[in-house]
């Protein structure tokens, strides 16, 4: 049995919540993803149940019970894998916003290939929710956001020894998302 949306994503809004319920900023910026991820999901035209579950789920790898190695792409996909979600949801989590350069970069490559990559216009969205919405959940640019990212994670983090390459992904994603917003008004 599949089951479908609201049932999905209300599962989903729950499991966040009670790993991310009580860490301030980040469940704050989890709503706000989640609530992009819903409005990309219409005006794009693609399938809210998988964008919207992963949006709620995007983060969750940084609550202890999820973490594993330290990476929350990679310990969130594994926590929501372990626990029989499907593997389009998992994926999507291990894989958003460029995780891959950062997994490389970590020596946590292979465990990453685990969850097949593909990029397309959902992995684009669900980067653009995530890349759009601020720490604290309000809505910002995809370059702001990624600004203060680099700040706040500091020139010595993973993300800034790899933004040679993550940061112009996340620039092409903008622009794609963008330019199928504009299309689609």
């Amino acid at each position: 049995m599949t089951v479908r949306t609201p049932a999905l994503a209300t599962a989903a809004r729950e499991v966040a919540f009670g790993l991310l319920g009580t860490m301030g900023d980040r469940w704050r910026h989890t709503i706000g993803v989640a609530q992009r991820a819903a409005e990309l999901a219409s005006a794009l035209d693609l399938d809210g149940d998988v964008l919207v579950c992963a949006a709620w789920l995007h983060d969750i790898g940084y609550a202890d019970p999820a973490v594993v190695t330290g990476f929350h792409p990679l310990d969130g996909a594994d926590h929501l894998a372990g626990r029989g979600w499907p593997l389009s949801i998992a994926t999507q989590v291990a894989h958003h916003s460029g995780a891959r350069f950062v997994a490389a970069a970590r020596g946590l490559g292979e465990r990453l290939a685990a969850y097949p990559w593909v990029e397309d216009a959902m992995s684009d969205a669900l980067t653009y929710a995530d890349q759009t919405v601020g720490p604290r959940g309000d809505r910002v640019t995809a370059t702001d956001r990624h600004e203060e990212m680099l700040l706040r994670h500091g020139p010595a983090s993973w993300n800034a020894k790899v933004d040679h390459l993550r940061g112009p992904y996340l620039a092409a994603v903008a622009d794609r998302v963008e330019r199928c917003l504009r299309v689609a008004l």
